[in-house]
């Protein structure tokens, strides 16, 4: 029996570039290069704040190109940090290739709004319950106030 060609992994460069140019577009940037970049931070900052069970299970709900980017260059013995306010989450975005990331204020809800538009929304809410306090807060697109920790 012949196993059929995914249409995941058909689409796979389509789907990646289409969910780059919804960044792009949610932060106003004029590249895919910028927006790749954010999206790349708030992945990794996300990613390490969370299991590895739990980092598991969030790359499952994503596309292939997003599960590549999510997981890639992984050191899944570095310090798991906790969530913070969302001003130290943006620093650390933008800690990113610091001399060439313009991640805007919004980086998080750009990118959180883009992902929603891409991946099931109810299935990665359900998911988010299960995650440690401040998931749920971090992929929302409205999040809480700024000054507030989380």
């Amino acid at each position: 029996m012949v196993m059929p060609y995914p249409a995941e992994y058909q689409q796979a460069s389509r789907d990646f570039a289409d969910f780059l140019s919804s960044v792009k577009e949610n932060c106003m940037f004029t590249s895919s290069h910028q927006a790749y970049t954010t999206a790349q931070g708030v992945f990794l900052v996300f990613r390490n704040r969370i299991s590895i069970p739990e980092a598991i299970r969030f790359a499952s709900l994503l596309p292939a190109g997003l599960r590549a980017l999510f997981v890639a260059d992984w050191n899944p013995e570095m310090k798991r940090k906790s969530f913070a306010s969302r001003e130290e989450m943006i620093r650390e975005v933008r800690s990113l290739r610091h001399a060439h990331n313009f991640s805007p204020d919004s980086a998080i809800e750009a990118v959180a709004r883009a992902l929603r538009s891409h991946i099931d929304e109810q299935a990665l809410d359900s998911l988010l319950n299960d995650f440690p306090e401040g998931a749920i807060d971090y992929w929302s697109v409205d999040p809480p106030s700024s000054t507030q920790e989380v």
